[in-house]
């Protein structure tokens, strides 16, 4: 019976659990700083589902923000026939590893 909770951060969902390292978009927090989501979209602890509409009241994860780095190399190619001309985009995007501290259940 795992307690786990299913949280919104920069428009994407995330399902996460007590002492999980998580990555999401990034985030204007300092190292070490912590930080609560409170978009929490449902929540279960392995008896009980509550589903939230949009969110879940009084449900939030408390989480510690352990650094930035950068994702996995992306890359795309435009290509128009006929002329050969091709233009190479691309990049990193940076990210901000959160640790799962607790997860506070809904009153």
């Amino acid at each position: 019976m795992t307690i786990y909770a299913i949280v919104e951060s920069g428009g994407k969902q995330y399902k996460v659990t007590e002492g999980q390292s998580l990555d999401v978009d990034h985030l204007n927090v300092e190292d070490g700083a912590t930080i609560e989501l409170d978009r929490v979209l449902f929540f279960s602890d392995g008896t009980n589902n509550i589903a939230g509409k949009p969110v879940v009241e009084g449900a939030k994860v408390v989480a510690k923000a352990e650094g930035t780095g950068l994702g996995e190399k992306v890359r795309g190619l435009r290509f128009k026939a006929k002329t050969r001309a091709h233009t190479r985009t691309g990049g990193r995007a940076v990210f901000t590893r959160l640790k799962i501290e607790s997860i506070v259940a809904p009153k």
